[in-house]
């Protein structure tokens, strides 16, 4: 099979890793062999020394449909079990995005829905063509985004939730933009552009603290404040001790690019 064929392709760049949801005749839509494809690709191929950081797009007009039909129809007929590990697979695939330790960009080239925009949310930086459109369709279908829930509540919190899970409604770019689960919207002719602009600010920094940083969101994140002395503190005395944060305070001093900005 050749890789065209494949439900995810990848694409290195240099330091930039671009993997790529194909089934662009079925809107992206996740089956089982997009959903493992993905989970590899972040758990495995994400994650090797020579990759800065990842780019998550869609093949063709959509950015991911959210399930298959078919998959759905094959869902109707599964024992409780098949569908705990059918929805546990799928919790593994959002796990695997949002652990990834690379900065992860999600290129939004077109609509996302339902588990699409669990995709969506396990991104560190969201880029949105401005025709793109999102919605949490499941309560329509009379089910609930369950297992993408903890990803999309983190990112718009659950006020926002309430209202979109319960609706179902699609909505636009600039609404997704003004409740936080996409951070830019861009023309459709402007966004190799900004995303090439986005990587080259994320090469501006040291890849070491950038997995670090998003460790200590995770930590921190909803905790309360005053059980997070030793942790932050800690972690800035690991980070100015590392070789990353030595090389970095030298190279300011110094007035010099540190190594990876040479």
């Amino acid at each position: 099979m050749n890789q065209s064929d494949e439900p995810v392709t990848l694409h290195q760049a240099g330091p930039v890793l671009t993997v790529t949801l194909n089934r662009p005749e079925l809107h992206n839509a996740l089956n089982p062999a997009l959903i493992a494809g993905l989970t590899h690709a972040f758990a495995e191929r994400a994650q090797a020394p020579d990759v800065r950081v990842v780019v998550l797009t869609g093949s063709g007009r959509s950015f991911c449909a959210g399930a298959d039909l078919a998959a759905m129809r094959a869902a109707a007929d599964y024992t409780f079990e098949e569908n705990v590990a059918d929805g546990g697979a799928i919790f593994d695939l959002m796990l695997a995005i949002d652990r990834c330790p690379r900065p992860v960009i999600a290129r939004v080239n077109g609509p996302a829905i339902g588990g699409g925009v669990g995709l969506v949310c396990c991104c560190d930086i969201v880029m949105a063509v401005e025709r793109a459109v999102f919605a949490f369709s499941e309560t329509r279908l009379g089910i609930v985004p369950a297992v993408i829930s903890p990803f999309v509540l983190a990112r718009i919190g659950p006020s926002t939730a309430r209202e979109l899970f319960l609706t179902g409604e699609r909505f636009d770019a600039r609404r997704a933009q003004a409740i936080g689960l996409v951070g830019h919207v861009v023309a459709e002719a402007e966004l190799d552009t900004a995303v090439a602009e986005r990587v080259g600010q994320l090469l501006q920094a040291a890849p070491g603290a950038q997995t670090a940083a998003k460790d200590l969101i995770r930590a921190v994140a909803f905790q309360p404040k005053e059980s997070l002395r030793e942790t932050t503190a800690a972690t800035i005395a690991a980070r100015r001790a590392s070789d990353e944060g030595r090389e970095g305070m030298s190279a300011f001093l110094e007035k010099r690019n540190p190594w990876w900005r040479a």
